[in-house]
């Protein structure tokens, strides 16, 4: 055990939803004191920076309950039990925005909010993104307005907080990282 190692000692499990669910941890601490920790698990996610032919960045508008506001995001959604990250970012890619892709390309992975909780947010590019004729139909309890904006508007959106997560913010700084690059 390292030195910064808690050591559980008990789990008890408070609520098991369809989305996450919540635990409290007897921890015994480094220093031999106990303590306690509440910790939301989460099965991952996945976020797709999709951006088309002319280098708009495909978004989506939502309300979310969470935050009583609609924001804009990048398209994302849940890891199903087993499912692959890569065949994830595809599904969501599709039922969220009505677009496909030649290659879908892992950029990153991240820890959401690591002082309680265990979601893990996989970050793909997609190239080559072309509208599909029959695509997949968002979630029924989904509603997404699509949006296509230049790396300008999403810079803008931030300011004005209408993109106000942290997956977009950090798509969004990665495209201003690789302009800066280019010069």
């Amino acid at each position: 055990m390292s030195r910064l190692e808690e050591k559980t000692l008990n789990i008890e499990k408070i609520f098991t939803g369809k989305v996450i669910s919540l635990q409290v941890e007897d921890v015994e601490l480094p220093n031999g004191n106990k303590s306690k920790r509440e910790v939301v698990k989460h099965p991952g996610a996945v976020a797709v920076l999709a951006l088309t032919d002319d280098g708009k960045i495909v978004m989506v508008e939502q309300y979310r309950k969470a935050l009583e506001k609609t924001i804009v995001e990048i398209p994302a959604g849940k890891l199903e039990a087993g499912e692959d990250p890569k065949d994830c970012a595809m599904r969501e890619l599709e039922e969220e925005t009505g677009y496909g892709c030649e290659e879908m390309e892992w950029l990153i992975s991240f820890y959401t909010s690591p002082g309680f909780a265990d979601e893990i947010i996989h970050l793909y590019i997609a190239k080559g993104i072309k509208k599909k004729e029959n695509a997949a139909s968002p979630d029924e309890d989904e509603f997404v307005n699509l949006l296509e904006l230049t790396l300008e508007e999403a810079e803008q959106y931030i300011k004005d907080q209408k993109i106000y997560d942290a997956k977009t913010a950090f798509a969004v700084q990665y495209l201003q990282l690789q302009k800066v690059m280019k010069k």
